[in-house]
């Protein structure tokens, strides 16, 4: 009896005694075809309908807290507000840490997580913080403004456009860029849209101190007579028997002029307000933040996606009623479009095309090689069907494309064709053994299967650790886990079904041939060769693997490691106007935009946002290729270094993963803030000395000067004056009071 006799005879014993799924597929082939044709034809349509993303989504576990109580100082701040609302989040449930930021006037907390909490609780806590947090409110200095939250840091603005108009006042260019504005939110997939940079309008009620002495009458008569005037009182209504009436009082100011005309009692005289008082309009001064593009004053309006929204159909959308925009605008008001994220998905998705047709040809012309032509075209016929089948499954799962699952796409290229390559070439050799074509397509099933399961499930059982660690880390790359995983299982379940039946009608049967001429090539008789030996000196081998082992881990410690990775506003864009001095002479800077006093919306997902600082300007600088860019960051880290001595900068590129301010961060905590300081300091100095460190600085802001009044309260109640007047007196000269509002339209 013949070796191929004595297979052929296990084979007819195996089949016979447990179900064979590659039997059952070519004993079936109409029906294998045409679910073949069906997962192929459903993947493709798959493909086009996957969401395209540049991140994928992960939840945010931080809130901010702000609370605003004019005229405290820092220390009255951190004392009364900051201090007693971060004693009441402690109490909340996964709670990490809190970063405080007291200034004068300001409280601003960010409360942290932990990164291990439940991503399907967070929005209930954030209710729980808002409960505590209000019923702690009560307990707060009676002047303060809010608290107030903001916990939608996941709202991802991926379209920003800058507008900029020469020759329209502020307010006019506003009322354009809000008429955008309504027109784009009729767009299907936008969610919101914001505008940045805008400046509230005021009027301004100017007026000597001198003049009011001479008249008699103090700046809060004239306060009282404006509002008295501008009420907004009910005056009730009119009964009849068929309609109810109601009464309205004129008086309110229409016009600006309007104010002017408020007539004012002097002296048992009457005067109109404009002619003692310089009555305009205006913005207001200072600003709040402001917006800046290529070196202009702007506008910003950034537009947000709705959740399962598809950014590459928002980015046409938007292309469209933009040009259309730009035609109906009047000459002098142009926009640019500063943050293009659907463009950046598209070439992301091309490029991961690119990647893939490219990994597809080098297995393709291994297999080819390795296995020859029609074994080469079997693998290179269940590649296609393995990642139509992916597809299929990611739209079913709603993974969609983005850069984490494009690149597990490309990583488990090289492992779902192990499966298929094993299949055929146990057919091939099977057929050169003398086998039929039915006979060997079947035979792997009964005898590789289960251990190509089984190493199936090893590998892809190496990912588990992204799929079970409960972090932002982990939410953001399970996507290598999920895609990875589905890749390698439909890569088992196309060997042992559309392989053998590509394999039956491509493979040619071998007659007369025996397994001993199959194996007796040049090639086999080296390798068996090869086999014999590390048998022999196996303690060899051995040792020689552990070696390896420990060299790899020794290199792997070598390899460059990335985890996903009180100046006021006017004097932060002084310098932030000498820094775009700097970057429009450089031929290697397509764009820029800055923002000064907050940072710039988020217009990718894993952006650091910085928020509402008079002493900080963000700015996002676009080069014209990559090696411009690294060019770019070494000049402006040179020029930070020599030409700006009183700024803390920092130029980096733009990160990968949850947001991280910096990768290496200590934490001096006590009670002794001026201990604490001068330990935070001396921390600071080591970790300087490190040559691998960059931009060490300390995160507490520096002692602010301060203008204290003493008033005398003795000769103060003599006068019949307070510190509440002196207070309200001196912030009228100097910073003016805030005394009604003036309405137009829906804006106060």
């Amino acid at each position: 009896m013949s070796p191929a006799d004595g297979a052929t005879e296990d084979l007819h014993a195996a089949t016979g005694e447990r179900f064979n799924l590659s039997s059952w597929v070519l004993r079936h082939k109409q029906l294998t075809l045409f679910f073949v044709l069906l997962i192929s034809f459903g993947g493709l349509i798959a493909y086009f309908n996957l969401g395209q993303r540049e991140d994928p989504d992960f939840t945010f576990r931080a809130m901010v807290v702000r609370t605003m109580w004019p005229g405290a100082t820092t220390e009255q701040v951190d004392r009364e507000i900051t201090d007693r609302i971060e004693r009441r989040l402690q109490e909340t449930p996964y709670f990490d840490m809190t970063s405080s930021y007291s200034k004068p006037g300001e409280s601003l907390i960010i409360l942290q997580l932990k990164d291990s909490s439940n991503p399907k609780v967070v929005a209930d806590i954030w209710y729980q913080v808002r409960k505590r947090i209000g019923d702690l409110k009560q307990t707060l200095p009676p002047e303060a403004l809010g608290p107030f939250f903001n916990d939608e840091f996941g709202d991802v603005f991926g379209s920003i456009y800058a507008f900029t108009g020469d020759g329209f006042t502020h307010s006019e260019l506003r009322d354009y860029v809000e008429a955008v504005r309504q027109r784009l939110l009729r767009l299907p997939n936008v969610a919101k849209i914001e505008l940045i940079g805008v400046q509230p309008d005021k009027v301004f009620v100017e007026i000597s101190h001198h003049k009011l002495a001479q008249l008699g009458i103090n700046a809060q008569q004239i306060a009282a007579a404006l509002n008295a005037q501008n009420t907004l009182t009910p005056a009730g209504t009119v009964e009849t028997q068929t309609l109810s009436v109601p009464v309205r009082v004129s008086g309110n100011f229409p016009t600006v002029d309007a104010i002017r005309e408020t007539p004012l009692r002097a002296n048992a005289n009457t005067i109109r307000l404009g002619d003692i008082a310089r009555v305009y309009r205006g913005l207001a001064d200072p600003p709040e933040e402001k917006m800046r593009f290529q070196g202009h004053d702007a506008i910003g309006l950034a537009v947000s996606m709705v959740s399962d929204g598809d950014v590459i159909k928002l980015g046409e959308d938007l292309q469209r009623v933009m040009a259309q925009v730009r035609t109906e605008l009047p000459l002098g008001i142009d926009f640019s479009q500063v943050s293009d994220q659907p463009k950046i998905v598209k070439e992301s998705v091309a490029e991961f095309m690119t990647s893939l047709l490219e990994a597809v040809a080098i297995v393709l012309v291994v297999s080819f090689f390795a296995l020859r032509l029609r074994a080469g075209l079997v693998v290179a016929l269940t590649i296609p069907f393995v990642l139509a089948a992916t597809f299929l499954l990611m739209l079913y799962f709603k993974i969609d494309l983005h850069r984490i699952s494009t690149g597990a796409l490309i990583i488990a290229l090289g492992l779902l064709v192990d499966d298929a390559m094993i299949a055929v070439e146990m057919m091939a050799r099977k057929l050169e053994e003398g086998f039929d074509k039915f006979k060997a397509a079947t035979y792997a099933f009964t005898h590789t299967a289960f251990p190509m399961l089984t190493g199936t499930l090893i590998t892809a059982a190496g990912f588990l650790p992204i799929a079970t660690a409960k972090s932002s880390t982990g939410e953001y790359t399970f996507g290598i886990f999920a895609v990875v995983t589905i890749a390698l299982l439909v890569s088992w379940v196309a060997a042992v079904t559309v392989t053998p039946f590509l394999g039956y009608a491509l493979l040619k049967e071998h007659k007369g041939q025996h397994a001993d001429e199959a194996f007796d090539g040049r090639f086999y008789r080296m390798f068996r060769a090869l086999v014999e030996w590390c048998i022999a000196h196996r303690k060899s081998v051995i040792v020689a693997t552990v070696l390896a082992f420990l060299l790899g881990g020794y290199g792997m410690g070598l390899t460059e490691k990335q985890f996903f990775p009180g100046a006021s506003l006017q004097a932060t864009e002084t310098q932030a106007k000498r820094l775009e001095g700097i970057l429009a002479k450089d031929n290697d800077v397509a764009t820029y935009v800055t923002y000064v006093g907050n940072g710039s919306p988020r217009f990718f997902l894993s952006l650091d946002q910085k928020l509402f600082r008079t002493n900080f300007a963000h700015m996002i600088v676009l080069t014209k290729d990559l090696p411009g860019r690294e060019r770019v960051i070494e000049r402006l880290r040179k020029a930070m270094e020599n030409q700006f001595p009183g700024v803390r900068g920092r130029v980096e590129r733009v990160p990968l993963g949850p947001p991280v301010s910096y990768p290496v961060q200590f934490r001096v905590v006590g009670t002794d803030i001026q201990k604490l300081k001068g330990i935070a300091d001396q921390v600071a100095d080591v970790i300087r000395t490190n040559p691998h460190t960059l931009d060490v600085n300390v995160d507490w802001g520096q002692r602010a000067p301060a203008l204290r009044v003493a008033v005398d309260q003795d000769k103060a109640r003599a006068l019949g004056v307070s510190t509440q007047s002196v207070s309200q007196s001196l912030l009228g000269t100097l910073s003016g009071a805030r005394i009604g509002q003036y309405r137009e339209n829906d804006r106060l």
